[in-house]
């Protein structure tokens, strides 16, 4: 295995020293290693993935040094556009180096929402028509392949990629300091415990559409422990998207309450459908934005929504209401007040960063969730 500090020494070397990307499970400890030693000027979590392709063009067009970029291959299709409607050698012809996390790789056991991009990964690769390679997990020979891939960039005038492998990076010890607890944190809920109760104060007539990562499988853990759940819609893929699903679900149900269940890393990814919510208005729409300030399903990585006050954006963008609260004795009184205004609606709630270790995986399929919603329906 690789050990991440060689590999950003290695890229240090070769003159790639500014990263951006979206945190990725598979390089869970290359990510937190450019997190504690690559200063944040030269460090971005960016939104989405298609951002960090664009930071990569902005670092090379100003410094003239190539960018690095970190994704999962789940977030592929939002690099595409800027890769070749920008990056390509054929339009600016940007040199940048793409670190891809290979999810769903064959042979390799994963996710059902990972399979099928997992099984087509390199045939996109080569449909790019861009230099690519797997990255070996041997050290000697992952030098060789960062230096061809570098230099291809240059070279070619264009991204070159790197495609990732399961336990290609070896884990990194934390530093000291990340071990300590956060005070400002020690009051906070944690996800599992506020999202049993919200679910309790919702009751047992809404339809819950789930955001991915961790809190679609508490809520199936939830539904397993005491029941219900028919109306549920885990979106275990498609991170930011749950918001849009609720929004199509909302339009055709004048009656019947739309609850999405979202986070804020899925909020911030595509911030822009809280603008499109807002125009069409569906009175049976409401939004909780479960908020635990990182990434919490790759690592605990930060999210940028430090800065924004989301309910501020909420009533910006067109909503009704909008509200923030840790306190989960209130739940009932806040939930009371997004219908008391209609929707669309907005709870932004606090919550501390974690998860249990032993927390489960939906046991349904993909498809066997969607037939048992569309029945409830």
């Amino acid at each position: 295995m690789i050990d991440p500090a060689r590999f950003v020494d290695r890229l240090d070397a070769l003159g790639v020293r500014s990263y951006a990307g979206v945190p990725d499970s598979l390089l869970k400890a290359l990510g937190q290693h450019i997190q504690a030693t690559v200063p944040a000027e030269r460090h971005t979590i960016t939104a989405n993935e298609g951002a960090a392709i664009a930071m990569a063009i902005g670092t090379y067009l100003r410094t003239g040094d190539l960018g690095a970029v970190y994704l999962q291959n789940s977030g592929f299709g939002n690099i595409v556009n800027p890769l070749l409607s920008l990056a390509d050698p054929d339009v600016y012809g940007v040199p940048m180096l793409v670190i891809v996390g290979w999810r769903g790789q064959p042979g390799v056991r994963d996710e059902p929402q990972h399979v099928k991009q997992g099984r087509i990964m390199e045939p996109l690769l080569e449909a790019l028509a861009l230099p690519w390679a797997v990255l070996p997990s041997d050290p000697d020979e992952a030098d060789r392949v960062v230096d061809w891939a570098v230099g291809a960039a240059r070279e070619q005038q264009a991204p070159a990629l790197l495609l990732v492998e399961k336990g290609t990076f070896a884990a990194t010890q934390p530093a000291a300091a990340d071990a300590e607890p956060d005070p400002a944190l020690a009051g906070l809920p944690t996800r599992e415990e506020a999202l049993g109760a919200l679910v309790g104060a919702l009751g047992e007539d809404t339809i819950n559409v789930a955001t991915t990562g961790m809190l679609s499988r508490e809520l199936f853990e939830h539904r397993e422990a005491h029941g219900g759940g028919e109306r549920d819609f885990l979106t275990v893929g498609g991170m930011g998207h749950a918001c849009s699903i609720a929004l199509g679900i909302a339009q055709h149900e004048p009656e019947r309450e739309t609850w999405c269940l979202d986070g804020d890393g899925a909020v911030l990814m595509h911030l822009g459908s809280l603008a499109v919510i807002g125009h069409h208005a569906p009175a049976t729409y409401f939004h909780v934005v479960f908020n635990n300030g990182v990434h919490d399903s790759v690592g605990g990585q930060p999210t940028a929504i430090s800065t924004v006050d989301l309910p501020a954006v909420a009533h910006a963008v067109g909503y009704r209401h909008a509200a923030r609260t840790s306190d989960l004795a209130s739940l009932p009184e806040h939930v009371a007040a997004l219908r008391d205004a209609g929707g669309p609606s907005l709870l932004e709630l606090r919550v501390r960063p974690g998860n249990r270790s032993d927390l489960g995986r939906p046991t349904r399929t993909p498809r066997e969730s969607r037939e048992l919603f569309m029945d409830a329906l």
